[in-house]
């Protein structure tokens, strides 16, 4: 069970790394997600997040700050929803094709398994 728990949270480091990297790599398609009652830039933002889901990352991969690390990602999970909320209205309002539309709502309801996942990292981490 031990190796499976590690798996799975090694999987959520590297989902949340490449997330993180992609903050960085491409920027443009995430700044669009951040809502403009947010002050400062976009792209700071766009960056802070990166920032946040590359420590996250690191938390949730090493052993000794597991449960710690599976806490914030669950925290980072629902702290990023509002961003894909716009997202999908933005899509709606801007009359985005079919497919797109479909990602952008679909995506909602995934956020909270990727809580779920997060916290049973949290709680399958060795105190």
């Amino acid at each position: 069970m031990a190796t499976t728990d590690s798996r799975r949270a090694i999987a959520l480091a590297l989902v949340l790394g490449t997330a993180g990297t992609l903050h960085f790599v491409v920027p443009k398609q995430f700044d669009s997600l951040v809502p403009r009652q947010l002050p400062g830039g976009k792209r700071l933002w766009t960056q802070l997040s990166g920032v946040a889901e590359g420590v996250v990352a690191l938390a949730v991969a090493l052993p000794r700050t597991r449960r710690l690390g599976g806490l914030l990602a669950a925290l980072l999970f629902v702290a990023v929803f509002p961003g894909n909320v716009k997202m999908a209205v933005d899509y709606q309002r801007k009359g985005r094709p079919l497919p797109a539309k479909a990602i952008a709502y679909g995506r909602l309801p995934l956020q909270w398994p990727l809580v779920a996942w997060a916290l049973n990292v949290r709680d399958s981490a060795s105190r």
